[in-house]
C-alpha cells in the first residue's frame, strides 16, 4: 500500500513529481500482476478489531461525487465536517489525476440511531466466507471483510439508506445523510478532479461508512497550545473580545494553563462548540501576532507539560460529543480544523482496499 499512496508528510518535498510518477507506474505494475484480487462490483462489510479491545464496523462503498460538497453551509447529502484548506487541494489533484487506482482513507459518518444499515448488513453477510482476513502491523489489531453483493444484501442497504435519509431531513427540506469524519481533503480532491474534467475523471470515490453511534467510535478532543506569547495578556484579550466573563447557562468554559498557574474562565460563545469559539479568536490573533505559533495537542497531561514553558499558554475545554456533530455542522457550516480525533492513531483506517479508478 505504501508504494501507491502519497503520505502527506512528503507533499512539500522537491522530488514530488518523481514520487508521483513512481506511484502511478507502480499502480500499473500491480494491476498487471497478482497483487490484487479480481475486481468485483460489490460493497465490503468490515469489522476492525483494534488494540483497545473494540470492534468497529464499517461499509466500503463508492459515493457519487455530485452528492458531496465541501463548501460550508452546503445542502448536499454528503457534507464536510471541517473547513477545507483550499491550498491543500491542487497538490493532491496532481496525485489523483490519471491514476489507475484510488486507495483513500476517507471515512463518512452516518446518523443511524436504530442501527439499520451497517449492523443489519453485517448480520446477513457474516454467514459467508470473508473475502479477506488478517492481522495489522504495529499493534493495530486485525481486520476482516465480507462481500456484499447478493440481491437481499443490496436491498437491505437501499432500504436502510432510505429510512435514514427520511430521519435526517433538515428544517430547510435538505437531507443531511453523511458527514465526512476523516479524509476531507482527499474527498475534496476527488470532487475537484471530477469537476475539472468530467470526461476523463471518475465521478465516484471510495469511502468507508461508519455509524456515528457505533460504541467503538470515540471522539477525542484536540486541545490548543500557543507559543511565543504573553499568556496573561492573551488570556485577558480573549475574555475581553468575547465581552467579558459570562456565567449564563450556555457559558463555554476553558481551563487555561501557563507556567505553574491555572485559570478557569467562562465566556459567551460565538459558535456552537467551545473549540469553535476559541479557534475563531486564535485565527484572528495569529494573523496580528505573527511571532506566535499554535499546536494541536491530544491529552490534558501533554498540554500541562508544554504550557510550563515560558511564553506559552494551553487551553483545555470540553470535547465535542458525538451527538453534537450533525447539529454543529448545520449551525456553523463546518467545524474548525482539528476539532476532534476519532480515537487513537492505531485506530485509524488502514490502506487495505483499492478501487479501479475508471
Amino acid at each position: 500500500s505504501l508504494n501507491i499512496i502519497f503520505p502527506e508528510v512528503y507533499l512539500n518535498e522537491e522530488n514530488k513529481q518523481e514520487r508521483i510518477a513512481k506511484i502511478k507506474a507502480t499502480m500499473k505494475d500491480y494491476l498487471n500482476s497478482s497483487v490484487f484480487a479480481q475486481e468485483k462490483k460489490q460493497f465490503i462489510y468490515l469489522e476492525r478489531t483494534t488494540a483497545y479491545n473494540r470492534t468497529r464496523k464499517g461499509l466500503m462503498v463508492a459515493i457519487d461525487l455530485e452528492t458531496y460538497e465541501w463548501k460550508p453551509f452546503s445542502k448536499a447529502l454528503i457534507r464536510a465536517t471541517e473547513a477545507t484548506i483550499i491550498d491543500r487541494i491542487p497538490p493532491r489533484m496532481e496525485i489523483r489525476r490519471g491514476a489507475n487506482l484510488e486507495m483513500p482513507h476517507i471515512m463518512l459518518l452516518i446518523n443511524d440511531k436504530d442501527n439499520d444499515l451497517i449492523e443489519k448488513v453485517g448480520n446477513l453477510v457474516k454467514t459467508k466466507t470473508p473475502v479477506y482476513d488478517g492481522k495489522l502491523m504495529l499493534n493495530s489489531g486485525s481486520i476482516t471483510g465480507w462481500g456484499v453483493c447478493e440481491d437481499t444484501e443490496i436491498n437491505t442497504v437501499l432500504e436502510a439508506l432510505n429510512k435514514i435519509a427520511e430521519n435526517n431531513i433538515q428544517s430547510d427540506g435538505s437531507t443531511f445523510l453523511f458527514a465526512v469524519g476523516d479524509g476531507n481533503h482527499s474527498l475534496a480532491t476527488a470532487k475537484e478532479c471530477y469537476n475539472a474534467d468530467k470526461e476523463n475523471n471518475s465521478k465516484y470515490a471510495m469511502v468507508e461508512v461508519v455509524n456515528i453511534h457505533d460504541y467503538s467510535l470515540e471522539f477525542e478532543p484536540i486541545y490548543r497550545v500557543v507559543f511565543g506569547v504573553n499568556p496573561k495578556e492573551l488570556l485577558n484579550d480573549f475574555v475581553a473580545t468575547l465581552g467579558g466573563e459570562y456565567e449564563g447557562t450556555d457559558a463555554q468554559k476553558f481551563t487555561c494553563v501557563f507556567g505553574n498557574e491555572t485559570r478557569e474562565i467562562s465566556v459567551k460563545g460565538t459558535g456552537k462548540l467551545a473549540v469553535a469559539t476559541l479557534q475563531t479568536y486564535l485565527d484572528d490573533y495569529l494573523k496580528k501576532n505573527t511571532d506566535a505559533k499554535i499546536d494541536y495537542i491530544h491529552g490534558k497531561d501533554v498540554v500541562h507539560s508544554l504550557s510550563k514553558a515560558k511564553n506559552t499558554i494551553g487551553f483545555i475545554f470540553e470535547g465535542m460529543q458525538k451527538s453534537e456533530l450533525f447539529p454543529a455542522i448545520k449551525q456553523d457550516g463546518s467545524l474548525p480544523r482539528k476539532t476532534f480525533s476519532m480515537g487513537h492513531a492505531a485506530d485509524k483506517r488502514f490502506y487495505i482496499e483499492a478501487r479501479f479508478n475508471k
